[in-house]
């Protein structure tokens, strides 16, 4: 007979199989415990780049602080500074004449590098340890950080880190609450431990991260630790800084600004002819201008004209432009020094002339020059302040145009200056190639909440620009054929003249809250979008609409007696 091979048994190479899956569930299943729930017991010390390491609410900051052995000097770059204070506390520094500026609401401090000497609104003070300069950085002492802004530190000298904290800050205190914890480099448990920690070990709380706290003790290093052996405690809040009593800008208490601009030219104007203009409380006539490179200023001011507004009740507001010279003001905005000359002549001038305040005009400017110009009213508005007197600044409703417009950051300058008149007018300016109103209502109103809601100006601060003036709009056709556009300004008083020598009927434009006409003169069409009664009326009930602070005119020789009336009627009355 024939051999028959033995069989094989079915079940023995699946019950192999099965038990290999065993054996990888079980090795899953371990491997998951110990990625879970088994913690990492590596060591590390922090290391950073810097020797004295800057952290702020829990963050390394990649800035580093200068201390001296016995740790009573802290020095701090100024990079950092700035990140931590951020725009709304300035500080400043200008390499070309090594000048350093920090500036708050009523206070100018200025100092050099290396130097022991600095000014506090142009009045000397000393400093304990001088700011230095280091591989192309500016270290500033803590001391004028301090006084001013209200900065406090922590340093910490085992650990060598440096911790930062700004007034009115708020850390959530805990207490360690286990026998012991471990502090890791991040919210898990496989990451390397910093520190131990026992029981009653106090700490910050920073932050929550997926059930962990990010906490910082008093060695100064952050980093996580479990949520279930710590107990939250108290509220830490870091002192407040005293406030400084406010400058009262506007005393006229229950009245809104009603305020005319008086151009200057080449004469004073004749005080005999201009009238009683009910109602204006503020003049500011055209009396400073920048003349040269070094800040020096030119003046037409003139004691009578402030005699003669001072006896009918009204404040004098200078007003001090940059002749719109946009290169002159390149180089007047530069440097310190240039400004500073140009605030001392303002404060000169206001004392002899008695003024109340300086109305600054800074139009056709290189948008390269915007942070100049905040910085320049910044430093000029405290020592203003200090002498009483009131700072606006004037602006142009926001469009993309580089010189008239983008180079003016309304809101910083909103936040320094005591008022912010927005000359809402040259809707269609004189070179304008389409003839139009010099201000349609719906244009104004527009131009007026783009500042309040895109630039966050308060209403109480903001002052609208109205224009006494109109433009005759000449259209009739060139050699070429095209049609052609010119322009002549005109103040009111010409208008009706115009009307009463022409018979003509001004027609209501509803869509531009205006009057309007037009006439034939030599084969031209002349066209006019009046500024009479009507059209201020309204612009009057707008400043009201949205509660400004008042209402500045352009200018007072355009003007006809009747409107004063009805801008004082309209402006003051409550609603």
């Amino acid at each position: 007979m024939r051999a028959h091979p033995p069989r094989r048994r079915k079940g023995r190479g699946f019950r192999g199989f099965l038990f290999l899956c065993f054996l990888g569930v079980l090795a899953g299943g371990a491997y998951w415990v110990w990625e879970n729930y088994v913690p990492s017991f590596e060591r590390i010390v922090p290391v950073f780049k810097e020797e004295y390491p800057l952290f702020y609410k829990g963050e390394a900051l990649g800035y580093g602080a200068i201390v001296d052995k016995d740790g009573e000097s802290v020095k701090l770059p100024l990079d950092a500074v700035q990140t931590v204070l951020g725009s709304k506390e300035p500080v400043r520094y200008e390499e070309a004449n090594d000048s350093i500026i920090l500036t708050t609401e009523n206070k100018v401090v200025h100092f050099k590098t290396e130097a022991l000497t600095a000014t506090i609104n142009q009045k000397p003070f000393k400093l304990s340890f001088a700011a230095h300069k280091k591989d192309n950085s500016v270290y500033l002492p803590i001391e004028p950080l301090k006084e001013l802004f209200g900065l406090q530190i922590d340093y910490t000298k085992d650990s060598s880190i440096v911790t930062l904290h700004l007034p009115d800050e708020l850390i959530q205190r805990a207490v360690v609450t286990k026998e012991e914890i471990s502090v890791r480099s991040g919210p898990a448990i496989k990451t390397p431990i910093i520190e131990s920690l026992q029981a009653g070990a106090e700490l910050r709380i920073w932050g929550e991260e997926e059930g962990w706290y990010k906490v910082q003790n008093a060695s100064g290093y952050v980093g996580y630790a479990a949520k279930s052996g710590i107990s939250l405690t108290s509220i830490e809040s870091i002192p407040k800084q005293a406030e400084a009593q406010p400058f009262i800008a506007w005393k006229l208490y229950g009245k809104k600004i009603n305020m005319t601009w008086e151009a200057i030219y080449n004469r004073q104007p004749d005080l005999e002819k201009i009238g009683e203009l009910q109602g204006v409380n503020v003049v500011s006539p055209t009396w400073f201008e920048l003349a040269d490179e070094s800040g020096l200023l030119r003046s037409k001011a003139d004691m009578a004209y402030v005699n003669w507004a001072h006896a009918r009740g009204m404040q004098v507001w200078a007003l001090f432009s940059n002749s719109f010279k946009p290169d002159l003001t390149t180089i007047a905005l530069a440097n310190y020094e240039t400004r500073l000359n140009m605030i001392k002549q303002l404060l000169s001038y206001a004392q002899i002339y008695k003024l109340q305040g300086i109305n600054i005009d800074f139009e056709n400017v290189h948008t390269k020059d915007k942070e100049n110009l905040v910085q320049f009213v910044r430093e000029m508005t405290p020592l203003l302040h200090e002498q009483g007197l009131v700072v606006s600044i004037d602006v142009t409703p926001k469009s993309n145009s580089e010189m008239w417009s983008a180079f003016l950051d309304r809101e910083a300058l909103g936040k320094v200056v005591d008022f912010m008149m927005v000359m809402a007018y040259d809707e269609h300016w004189a070179a304008s190639p389409v003839a139009g109103s010099v201000a349609s209502l719906p244009w104004v109103e527009q131009s007026v909440k783009r500042i309040l809601e895109e630039d966050q100006v308060p209403p109480e601060k903001l002052v609208l620009g109205i224009p006494l003036y109109t433009r005759v709009w000449t259209e009739e056709s060139g050699e070429d054929g095209k049609r052609k556009v010119s322009s002549k300004a005109i103040g009111m008083e010409t208008v009706e003249k115009l009307i009463a020598e022409k018979q003509l009927k001004p027609e209501f434009k509803s869509e531009v809250g205006q009057n309007y006409i037009e006439y034939t003169e030599g084969g031209a069409l002349k066209r006019i979008w009046m500024e009479d009664e009507v059209s201020i009326k309204a612009r009057a009930l707008l400043a009201k609409k949205y509660d400004l602070a008042g209402v500045a005119t352009w200018q007072r020789s355009f003007q006809k007696p009747q409107i004063w009336n009805i801008l004082d009627k309209e402006l003051q009355s409550r609603p």
